[in-house]
């Protein structure tokens, strides 16, 4: 005789059928969009390092101009020494710092952007001429208020003026800490000095209430003191000699073709 529809024995196996086959699909789909979801992850990527560098266009071909205008270079952070011993196109310096082997644990004072571990080796993205770069891309992360914030900043070839900054990861409160994505806020940057001068190893940058008065001053994000001290913390740590200080201390410590020789004219012209 068959089983009443309200038996526990009925209903518990139609249960147990309905989550196979529910397990079933969702682990098919979930296998079958991977490499979709990687592609749209790796696109995002290099949208985000793009419109960092102000040369993303709404419409355009992301890959081609990312081929065209990017380089990217893997850096040894306690040297500032490229290395090749890493596929800049594969490395995950994210997965790294988890890594004991390939990472390292950071003391109290040197953690201010609450990261516990640091990676040896980074990923830099550099725009125009790899030797002679027009701009400095760099990878960034911290905590802010609610988790951690990822992100990159652009800097000029100089190794010291910001041409922006963009976050592509964060929880953030709408409205208040989550204005670091707002193009009104991202714009100060631009122009903004990592040090205060010439001969300064420890940046600078900082995000002050009340309106930025100085070159190494941006606005604090309103309502948002902990999110802006968060975004000061990661900025003064990768900025420092504990991140890429060492790396952007050559650019600084470089003097372009054209600055020598506007320089040699100008000693002549006195000297005449």
């Amino acid at each position: 005789m068959a089983q009443s529809n309200n038996s526990i024995k009925k209903i518990l196996t139609v249960a147990f059928a309905l989550c196979i086959v529910c397990s079933v699909i969702v682990s098919t789909a979930a296998v079958a969009l991977r490499p979709l979801q990687q592609l749209n992850q790796e696109l995002d990527r290099k949208t985000n390092i793009l419109s960092v560098a102000n040369l993303y266009e709404e419409g355009m071909d992301v890959e081609s101009r990312f081929e065209e205008t990017i380089t990217p270079r893997v850096v040894d952070l306690r040297s500032g020494e490229y290395t090749d011993e890493f596929d800049p196109d594969t490395y995950n310096a994210f997965e790294a710092a988890s890594d004991p082997a390939s990472s390292r644990t950071l003391s109290g004072d040197q953690d201010i952007a609450g990261l516990s571990r640091q990676e040896n080796f980074s990923t830099v993205y550099l725009v125009g001429e790899a030797d002679d770069p027009e701009q400095i891309i760099l990878p960034i992360r911290g905590q802010g208020l609610w988790g951690l914030m990822r992100g990159y900043v652009s800097l000029k070839g100089d190794g010291n003026t910001f041409v922006g900054i963009t976050y592509y990861e964060h929880s953030e409160t709408p409205g208040l800490g989550a204005e670091v994505n707002n193009p009104r806020w991202q714009a100060q940057w631009e122009g903004k000095k990592i040090f205060a001068d010439d001969e300064a190893v420890a940046p600078a940058i900082s995000l002050v209430k009340g309106g930025a008065s100085e070159a190494t001053e941006v606005d604090a994000l309103s309502g948002a003191t902990l999110t802006s001290r968060g975004v000061t913390n990661m900025l003064q740590f990768w900025l420092s000699p504990e991140g890429f200080g060492e790396y952007l201390a050559r650019f600084r410590d470089e003097v372009s073709p054209g600055e020598a020789e506007d320089a040699d004219v100008e000693l002549e012209s006195e000297g005449a």
